[in-house]
C-alpha cells in the first residue's frame, strides 16, 4: 500500500503509522495505518479510488481541530487537505480560498487587504474546508453569511462548483456534509472595510477567547452541539459538572462547553467523560447534548 502510494504522492508526504496525536487539537490518538498529505485534487481522487480498489477505509482530515482520535488508532488512509492546499488568492473583495488553509490565516489575509465580514472567524482553528462543511461560526457570524460558493470533489470523483444557494448551510451542517463532498476551495465574498477597525474587531473577539475559554489547554473546542432552546455550557454547568474529571480529560473550569486535555489524557478518558456528562444532563435536564466533536479509530 505504501509503494502504491508514494506512487500517486510524493513519498516526503506519506507516512506510515502516523500518530494521530500530532494532527488532532486534543492532542490524543493513537497511530494511523497511513497518513498522506493531498497537494491537490488529482491527489486526493486517485488516493481514494486506490482505498476503494484495495477495500481500504480512508478519512479526509483538515487540521483536526474537531476530532477525537480512538487510542489504538485508525485502520486505514488519513488523507489531509492542509499545509499543502493553503493558497488564498484575492481578486477585488473576493477571496478564493483553497480547503486546506488555516482560518487564521484567511483572516490575516483579509485584514491585510482591509476587506471586512470574516472577522468572527479570525480565532477558529479550523481550516476553510473543515468550516464550509460544517457552517463554522462564532460571534454572530457564520460561513453561509459570507461564501460565494464551493468547489468540491462529489463521490464519484467529479469536481464540481455548488453555488451558495445550493449549499444548504444550516446550524454545523451542509449538502456538502450531507452528501460526503470533499471540499477543495470556495469564493467568499468580503466587503472593503478599514484596516483600523477590522484589527479591533479582531482584537475584541481575541480578548473574548482568551477570557473566556480554556485555551491554554489542548481541547477540540466546543465539545457538544447547542440543543435547541439552551447552551450546552449553561446545562453542564446547572448540572454540577464544573470542573469533572476523569483521568486528565476534564470539564474546563473556565467554560463548560468545553472538555480539556490537561495534558496526559486518553481518547478513552475523553470519551467516557464525554459520555457521562450527556448522561447527568439528560437525567437531570431531560435534554440530551449531541457531540459535536467527531469520532475516528479504535477506542477500544
Amino acid at each position: 500500500m505504501k509503494s502504491e502510494l508514494e506512487q500517486i504522492v510524493d513519498k516526503t508526504r506519506v507516512f506510515v503509522d502516523e500518530p494521530m496525536s500530532r494532527h488532532t487539537t486534543f492532542r490524543v490518538g493513537g497511530p494511523a495505518d497511513y497518513f498522506v498529505e493531498a497537494a491537490n485534487a488529482d491527489e486526493i481522487e486517485k488516493v481514494i479510488l486506490l482505498c476503494r480498489e484495495r477495500n481500504v477505509p480512508y478519512y479526509i482530515l483538515g487540521n483536526g481541530s474537531n476530532l477525537l482520535v480512538g487510542d489504538k488508532g485508525y485502520r486505514g488512509v488519513v488523507i489531509q487537505i492542509y499545509r499543502a492546499m493553503n493558497e488564498v488568492k484575492v481578486d477585488g473583495d473576493v477571496l478564493t480560498v483553497q480547503a486546506g488553509t488555516l482560518l487564521t490565516r484567511v483572516a490575516a489575509v483579509a485584514l491585510g487587504e482591509e476587506l471586512t465580514g470574516f472577522e468572527f472567524a479570525a480565532g477558529i482553528p479550523g481550516t476553510l474546508g473543515g468550516a464550509v462543511v460544517m457552517n463554522a461560526g462564532a460571534y454572530g457570524g457564520e460561513m453561509k453569511d459570507i461564501i460565494q460558493e464551493a468547489t468540491v470533489l462529489d463521490t464519484e470523483g467529479i469536481v464540481r462548483t455548488i453555488p451558495k444557494e445550493k449549499l444548504e448551510m444550516g446550524y454545523r451542517t451542509s449538502v456538502i456534509a450531507k452528501k460526503g463532498y470533499i471540499v477543495l476551495e470556495a469564493k467568499l465574498q468580503l466587503e472593503k472595510g478599514e484596516a483600523a477597525a477590522i484589527k479591533a474587531r479582531m482584537d475584541e473577539l481575541k480578548e473574548q477567547r482568551v477570557t473566556k475559554q480554556p485555551l491554554e489547554f489542548a481541547s477540540a473546542g466546543s465539545t457538544f452541539k447547542r440543543p435547541e432552546g439552551y447552551f450546552a455550557g449553561k446545562l453542564i454547568q446547572d448540572a454540577g459538572l464544573q470542573g469533572f474529571r476523569i483521568g486528565d480529560a476534564q470539564v474546563s473550569e473556565k467554560h463548560c462547553g468545553f472538555v480539556i486535555n490537561r495534558g496526559n489524557a486518553t481518547a478513552a478518558e475523553i470519551a467516557e467523560l464525554m459520555r457521562q456528562v450527556s448522561e447527568k444532563v439528560e437525567a437531570k435536564f431531560h435534554v440530551r447534548l449531541e457531540a459535536e466533536v467527531k469520532r475516528l479509530g479504535e477506542f477500544e
